[in-house]
């Protein structure tokens, strides 16, 4: 990653110029030319292009302009360190850089002979050509590397990824090629799904599957679930027959359980074991792991019967059996088969960092990581709020609007009926509306504060089911207590609404139908806000999933009834 900073700041320096740069690129890149194929890029995450001198990181310009024998004799460091000429470079000034590459292109053609310089010139041209027709096909181009880009520091996977979805997929594609495979796995798991989908389906078929092996096997059969049937096997049979075993395994678990979630990447402790061939074992298995935040304790047929943190390990006195450390701990645990919601809900309440899933027998499977289950939180908490009104979970700004059309229909013509059955009330006081124009602008009023009222009841409630367990008597109860506050907030408004209408229309009357119908819609709406999602839950359906578009009906309809139904009794 530090090769990667250091090439993007040079390109966003003007010190040096087109045809210098095409000079000094060429001579160090003329054995990849003679072969036809594009040379490698140092950086791990810097793709191909033209861009000047990105070839080699900073501290090996003043080499590269030797011819190719000797700049592979002198390779430069692959890191440049504070006091290094890479970071010197970076504060020179433009004189200083100027007067450097001088000196530099004067010392290496004295060293190398005019006619190491003459290939170098009689390169650049085949070289700058090679390169704008690699531009061509799916790379970047050089006004993606703007001077705010340039700037950028991705110090982290999830910034490249940021930076990788505002592109286009041709570069998003180009971009991940060019990477080392380790950062492209980083970068393609930190993704959109559907960004990563779209990605791994347009790289060539041995790349993808190359970056699907550096991948931890949790994220990488996340995104291969999102592929389809064969394009999934097709890269799952370059892999190796392991990893392919591990992640056909992981691949056959629902996507919404522990055990679609869970890493199989863990640290296991022998019970016989010591604390320092523990820790010993752990130094050596660390690198291989993505979050050793505890050593599982199993014994000798894998059923796990301890935890033991990090620091439980390093505070342990040298010499301490394992099992002995472990030893009486109620170990809490999920089974492969517990609903992701319910994981992030045990990890959230115990504030665990990691959390083990067994099978049905206790023998260890995997382990679900904090990050995990953040994710998870994030795509639930999305879920719903799309689902409230009747979207689908899983839409987003990438998604094919044929098919947002095709999703979405559905519920618009159940909203329409809805719509219709309010419409049906408001028809049946068709006389008394005549009589009493004012009745049509006040309605609205009423079916629009009890709608509110009602929808933060259903935001509440629907939050509660989602981040907690949630027993039958304790729902209800929070029924109960949505209608306490629908009573108070009601008799609050009424009297606004009182006072309102009485000064708008100078008749007592009306205020007094306006507050009392806006009293009772909102006494319902806050009852039917809080009971629909437990409605749909005892149905075994989703409890946000159209649930705003049902309160909706709900609250309008009665609400002009109640509303209509008073004038008509009172003032007609």
């Amino acid at each position: 990653m530090a090769d990667y900073k250091d090439t993007q700041h040079i390109r966003a320096q003007e010190g040096m110029g087109q045809d210098d740069a095409c000079g000094v690129q060429a001579a160090a890149l003329q054995p990849d030319l003679q072969k036809g194929q594009q040379p490698d890029t140092p950086a791990s995450l810097a793709p191909a292009s033209p861009a000047p001198a990105s070839s080699a990181p900073a501290s090996s310009a003043p080499a590269s302009s030797a011819p190719a024998s000797s700049a592979s004799e002198k390779p430069a460091p692959a890191n440049s360190e504070p006091g290094d000429s890479g970071s010197a470079v970076s504060v020179k000034t433009d004189a200083d850089r100027a007067k450097s590459r001088t000196e530099n292109r004067a010392k290496n053609l004295a060293n190398a002979g005019i006619a190491a310089s003459a290939d170098a010139d009689a390169t650049a041209p085949e070289h700058a050509s090679t390169q704008d027709e690699s531009a061509g096909n799916a790379s970047f181009s050089d006004d993606a590397y703007d001077s705010d880009y340039a700037e950028q520091e991705f110090i982290h996977p999830a910034d490249m990824a940021d930076h990788l979805e505002n592109l286009s997929l041709e570069k998003q594609v180009s971009t991940l090629a060019s990477m080392s495979k380790e950062d492209a796995a980083d970068a393609l798991a930190e993704l959109d799904g559907n960004v990563a989908v779209d990605v791994l389906e347009n790289l060539d078929t041995d790349v993808a599957a190359q970056i699907i092996a550096e991948m931890s096997p949790d994220d990488a059969a996340d995104v291969l679930d999102e592929l389809d049937e064969d394009h999934r096997d097709a890269l799952l049979e370059k892999l190796t027959r392991e990893d392919s075993d591990e992640l056909r395994s992981l691949l056959n678990f629902d996507p919404d359980s522990a055990g679609g979630a869970m890493n199989t990447e863990l640290i296991l402790l022998e019970c016989n074991q010591t604390v320092d061939e523990a820790i010993a074992h752990i130094r050596s298995e660390m690198a291989e792991k993505e979050s050793p935040y505890y050593g599982y304790v199993v014994d000798s047929h894998e059923v796990l019967v301890g935890v033991l943190s990090l620091r439980d390990l390093m505070l342990a006195r040298p010499g301490t059996i394992v099992g002995d450390a472990a030893a009486g701990q109620s170990v809490i645990s999920v089974t492969f088969d517990t609903d992701r919601r319910e994981v992030a809900s045990l990890l959230s309440h115990y504030n665990f960092m990691a959390m083990p899933v067994v099978d049905n027998d206790g023998h260890i499977m995997g382990v679900i990581t904090y990050d995990d289950i953040m994710d998870i939180m994030h795509e639930e908490a999305s879920a719903d709020m799309l689902g409230m009104v009747g979207a689908d979970p899983e839409e987003s700004v990438d998604t094919p609007w044929k098919e947002s059309v095709r999703k979405r229909l559905p519920w618009l013509f159940v909203n329409m009926f809805n719509s219709a059955l309010s419409a049906s009330v408001v028809y049946m006081f068709e006389g008394s509306i005549a009589e009493m124009a004012v009745l049509a602008v006040l309605m609205p009023m009423v079916a629009n504060q009890a709608g509110n009222t009602g929808q933060q009841a259903l935001a509440v409630m629907i939050r509660q089911l989602a981040t907690d367990r949630f027993d039958q008597k304790k729902a209800w109860m929070a029924v109960v207590r949505e209608g306490k506050i629908g009573i108070v907030t009601g008799i609050v408004m009424a009297f606004t609404a009182f006072v309102g209408a009485w000064m708008f229309t100078g008749v007592a009357a009306i205020g007094a139908v306006m507050g009392g119908a806006l009293m009772c819609d909102m006494l319902l709406g806050a009852v039917s806000g809080g009971s629909i999602p437990l409605i749909f839950r005892a149905l075994g359906r989703d409890p946000a999933h159209a649930s705003s578009i049902f309160l909706t009906t709900i609250t309008d309809g009665a609400g002009f009834f109640i509303f209509l139904g008073l004038a008509s009794l009172f003032l007609l």
